[in-house]
């Protein structure tokens, strides 16, 4: 069967979801540009065309993977409500046992990124974005009297390094830390950053 002409940016976009998954597969030192070709029955140079480079091909691939993530948390730090209902939601969310990005690609990212400065650039820009999201919500809070932070943008330093540490414990060590103590630490800390208890946090978010 004779395959359907796509548009580039179509083509573009089913190779950046290949690449994803072979990535997630083979890890990115091991991946090749041709494995990512003979997943859609494709040629080598198609894939070149498009990105040019192996190295290319996987910054953009972790920019795409990205992108829905990063779209879904500023869809819940704009909700309508109380800031510390969203940043609950949010922590929850990004948390190693939520549903945001999957974290063998990341730590595979992170991995990588020490020796490739393209990637490298493109998951520190990535990072940024969480942590600048997430400070803006905890400034809104204090502004409106909900809670106390002196210093917004290292408690969302923080609260992310955390989560990401935790992320790569669950991740390695399968049955490090449980799921409950992961939800209970994170609550825990988010508390903490904002001077209240841990109960009186999951009382107001009820």
């Amino acid at each position: 069967m004779a395959r359907v002409r796509l548009s580039v940016a179509e083509r573009r976009e089913e190779l950046l979801r290949a690449a994803v998954e072979q990535i997630e597969a083979r890890g990115v030192a091991a991946v090749r540009i041709a494995d990512v070709a003979s997943s859609l029955g494709v040629s080598n140079a198609l894939v070149l065309y498009h990105f040019s480079t192996k190295e290319k091909l996987v910054a953009a691939a972790f920019t795409y993977a990205a992108e829905d993530d990063l779209a879904h948390l500023r869809k819940l730090l704009g909700r309508r409500t109380t800031a510390l209902r969203r940043l609950r939601t949010a922590v929850r969310w990004y948390a190693p046992t939520g549903q945001a990005k999957g974290w063998r690609l990341w730590i595979e990212g992170w991995a990588a990124a020490l020796r490739e400065p393209a990637l490298r650039e493109v998951t520190r820009d990535l990072d940024r974005q969480w942590k600048a999201a997430i400070t803006e919500v905890i400034a809104e809070g204090v502004a409106a009297g909900e809670f106390r932070c002196p210093d917004p943008t290292s408690a969302a330093l923080r609260l992310t390094a955390l989560l990401d540490g935790l992320a790569v414990q669950m991740t390695a060590y399968a049955g490090a830390v449980s799921r409950a103590r992961t939800q209970e630490w994170a609550d825990e800390a988010l508390a903490r950053e904002l001077g209240l208890e841990r109960e009186a946090l999951v009382a107001a978010v009820r």
